[in-house]
């Protein structure tokens, strides 16, 4: 018997588009498993309505033309396996989801896929400090800037691992009751002290007055950040030689080599003092929190193309 297909039916030939939209929409805000329960169907079932209304989305906004570029690595499972997410920043959405790990080679396809005349008109690039990334980014859109060596987010986490080291070193080294100001502290020493509630910003004082090398590297690590408010470069580069010199005589390893890393992508970090490269990267934290979410809930790990769909519009509208 012949079956034959209507405009108005999804790619399931049991369900209309409409259908398919709705479940869609309800998958934005809960589970599969919840939605299939709620609607009595099977999952599977669910996760392919949800994956072609997601896949209609992208299709409608076509092949994107950014101007501004985040370029980050997603590890999406243990074992150093990593994919490759580009953002539009001026737009607040990721646009390209691929590649088999975080090379340069997987970067190219990026830009291929874009094609060389939406690639001429990116200005700008922010991203990591991975030489892969870089060295794309160079050779398929020379004409892009690359500023911050490479973002401030991105550097911030490697302050952050820093301060980190620090007090992992400083736990190992003491015993006894000095341990106890330490432990389970971590999450107050790498946050900004404002953002901190009543009972955090107590615990960080009890810590910074019981041990002088995180006092220190705490302090340091908070005044850092004013290097991100100039707009010359020499300002910023007076700044920084003094932060680094304070760094004498104090034997933090790891700030020491966080100064190095530095030093080594100065011109990333003042390509970051011109006005028209400074980006507000809020939109960078938020797009991480909603992609631990999503893998935190999905079966995009056991599919990767839901994966794929579920961020490239986790920030498109409901509609």
């Amino acid at each position: 018997m012949r079956q034959e297909r209507f405009d108005f039916l999804s790619d399931n030939p049991f369900y209309t588009k409409r259908f398919a939209i709705y479940v869609g929409k309800r998958c934005q805000a809960s589970t599969i498993r919840d939605v299939a329960k709620d609607l009595h169907l099977d999952w599977k079932t669910v996760k392919e309505l949800d994956k072609q209304y997601m896949q209609a989305q992208l299709n409608r906004l076509g092949v994107p033309g950014p101007r501004v570029i985040g370029i980050d690595e997603l590890s999406i499972r243990k074992g150093h396996t990593y994919r490759i997410l580009v953002s539009d920043l001026e737009s607040a959405r990721p646009i390209w989801y691929g590649g088999p790990d975080r090379s340069e080679k997987s970067l190219d396809a990026f830009f291929a896929w874009l094609g060389p005349k939406k690639t001429q008109k990116i200005r700008l690039a922010v991203m990591d400090m991975w030489k892969p990334f870089e060295n794309s980014t160079r050779k398929n859109a020379p004409q892009a800037a690359i500023p911050t060596g490479r973002d401030k987010f991105h550097v911030l986490r490697h302050l952050n691992e820093a301060i980190d080291k620090v007090r992992k070193s400083e736990y190992a080294r003491l015993s006894g009751k000095e341990r106890k100001f330490i432990k389970g502290q971590r999450y107050h020493l790498l946050s900004h002290r404002p953002n901190l509630s009543m009972t955090g910003k107590q615990a960080l004082d009890t810590l910074l007055s019981a041990n002088k090398r995180l006092n220190t590297a705490y302090i340091l690590k908070e005044s850092f950040g004013q290097l991100w408010s100039y707009r010359s470069e020499a300002w910023a580069q007076k700044f920084f030689e003094h932060w680094k010199s304070s760094l004498r005589w104090q034997k933090l390893k790891p700030y020491e080599r966080f100064a190095n890393l530095i030093e080594r992508h100065w011109d990333g970090i003042a390509a970051y003092c011109k006005p028209e490269n400074k980006v507000s990267l809020g939109f960078v934290e938020g797009l991480n929190n909603k992609i631990r979410v999503i893998q935190r809930r999905s079966f995009g790990l056991r599919d990767e193309e839901y994966l794929r769909l579920k961020i490239l519009t986790c920030t498109l509208p409901n509609r």
